[in-house]
């Protein structure tokens, strides 16, 4: 899609978005910056997207961010990206300052715990891994077999997703259990306003980035958010594109028009 075949509706919502003082520009990585891989190591942002995302953040008034899934050094390992971008992993729970409040004794090990049985469904399914974060464990099912996947899910969710204290992500072909409450949503908040942002562009494929997308509104101070969804499924953003080269368009045209 080139800025030329911009929707005629998101063209205009994005001009409008791009006429405030301050603004936020968040996205998704793995979808959107990042095309979807077989493995989540291979993953690689592409160029064009990231570099986009950068010029936004070196524009006035403008704050930039990755808002991910993936623990927040493994975020930033894997695209490279640092300042001027704003990182935030752990599905909008973990800053550079950490998350707010350590993990207690009872929360770390709950989730050794639940790694251990992450871990044991893995091993009766090929195809099927588990990754490890700070405060959650996530299980990965892309590779295997439909059957074993629908299989291993259910085993999580029978499980160790019913503990007390476990907080459940579902997403594409995965499901990640927290100790603590994570919300790309709330994480948007505490951009927008320790920023002062009078308005949000975000940019997610997931289902995991719907409660980003619940988050967006008309703000008090004359802005309106803007919720772009990428790709298929049922979504509550304003707008949709199809794929990752559409984010690299989109990007791209907020930074030429907020110059």
């Amino acid at each position: 899609m080139s800025t030329d075949h911009i929707d005629p509706e998101l063209r205009q919502a994005l001009d409008q978005f791009c006429a405030l003082d301050r603004v936020l520009v968040a996205s998704d990585y793995d979808g959107c910056i990042a095309p979807i891989q077989p493995t989540p190591d291979q993953a690689f942002p592409n160029p064009d997207s990231l570099a986009a995302l950068s010029r936004c953040a070196e524009r006035p008034g403008t704050l930039a961010a990755l808002v991910s899934g993936r623990a927040r050094d493994n975020l930033a390992a894997m695209s490279g990206a640092g300042d001027p971008l704003v990182l935030v992993g752990s599905h909008g729970a973990e800053f550079d300052t950490g998350f707010d409040q350590p993990l207690t004794a009872e929360q770390a090990a709950l989730l050794e715990q639940i790694i251990a049985e992450f871990r044991s469904i893995a091993a009766q399914f090929p195809g099927t891994d588990v990754e490890v974060k700070p405060a959650s464990t996530t299980l990965h099912v892309r590779n295997a077999a439909p059957e074993d996947a629908e299989a291993a899910l259910e085993l999580a969710h029978a499980g160790p997703a019913g503990r007390p204290g476990v907080h459940i992500t579902a997403g594409k072909a995965v499901i990640e259990l927290a100790v603590i409450e994570t919300s790309k949503g709330l994480a948007l908040d505490r951009l927008r306003e320790s920023f002062g942002a009078q308005a949000v562009l975000y940019l997610g494929d997931d289902v995991t980035d719907e409660k980003a997308f619940a988050h967006l509104r008309r703000t008090d101070d004359g802005g309106t958010d803007v919720g772009i969804k990428v790709g298929d499924g049922h979504t509550a953003a304003q707008f949709r594109v199809p794929g990752t080269d559409d984010v690299t368009t989109v990007l791209a045209y907020v930074a030429a028009q907020r110059r």
